[in-house]
């Protein structure tokens, strides 16, 4: 749940919710765009909320977005990335997400920033990442991003998503298409993947467009694909 400011916490509070998160960008353009303010001023306003919630024993993810390209500042050097998720993990994150918010990263720039992160002090356990697949990198990101360690990994069903404030952002990374890949390196998600691609036709349907996901087109064309995956990957 995206919390921005003491008076959304207090309303999760009322709620019951148990984990919160708050949404920060690496690039000052993006930033102003979004919420406003300065890069700067976004932690500043974040703080007492990111204590408060801890006092409260609530866990506190930040997505930290742009962070490996921006529409109008262009590249983002891994070093003004690890700048703002250290400044979020001293103010007591709990967890840092991050956010390739238009989708123009490549594996190199992902290990790559990850290893930095982690040279700077933090830890594998509390990285996450989040792809859009806008040049069709999403899938290859997180695989270099599993050979790094981290586990945590964002996605949609159907690869809902995007962002108004940055129109060149597509969908987020498709749940079907994690989900088979992950299946296909043999780590185990309990996800029930045929249902989970019977319900996006649905919601494709509903949202009056197709799928993006290729594992969602693959597999509601019939079950000849489906015994093709139980077979397993051997050629």
């Amino acid at each position: 749940m995206l919390v921005p400011n003491l008076t959304g916490l207090a309303r999760a509070l009322e709620h019951g919710v148990r984990d919160i998160a708050v949404f920060a960008s690496v690039t000052e353009t993006f930033s102003r765009r979004n919420l406003n303010r300065s890069v700067a001023a976004v932690l500043d306003m974040f703080a007492p909320v990111i204590e408060k919630a801890r006092a409260e024993g609530i866990g506190v993810r930040a997505y930290v977005s742009m962070c490996c390209g921006d529409p109008w500042e262009g590249l983002v050097p891994a070093a003004q990335v690890v700048d703002v998720a250290v400044r979020l993990r001293e103010l007591g994150c709990t967890e840092i997400c991050l956010g390739d918010t238009i989708g123009v990263g490549t594996p190199g720039q992902v290990t790559g920033l990850i290893e930095a992160l982690v040279e700077a002090g933090l830890p594998l356990d509390m990285l996450a990442v989040h792809f859009h697949d806008t040049y069709g990198q999403a899938l290859a990101n997180v695989y270099a991003a599993l050979q790094t360690g981290v586990t945590t990994v964002d996605s949609s069903a159907g690869g809902l998503g995007g962002c108004p404030f940055a129109e060149s952002a597509t969908g987020n990374l498709a749940t079907e298409d994690l989900v088979w890949q992950l299946q296909g390196l043999g780590i185990a998600t309990g996800v029930d993947l045929e249902a989970l691609v019977r319900t996006s036709v649905w919601m494709a349907g509903q949202l009056g467009r197709p799928s993006p996901s290729r594992t969602v087109q693959a597999l509601a064309q019939g079950p000849s694909q489906t015994r093709v995956h139980r077979a397993g990957d051997t050629a």
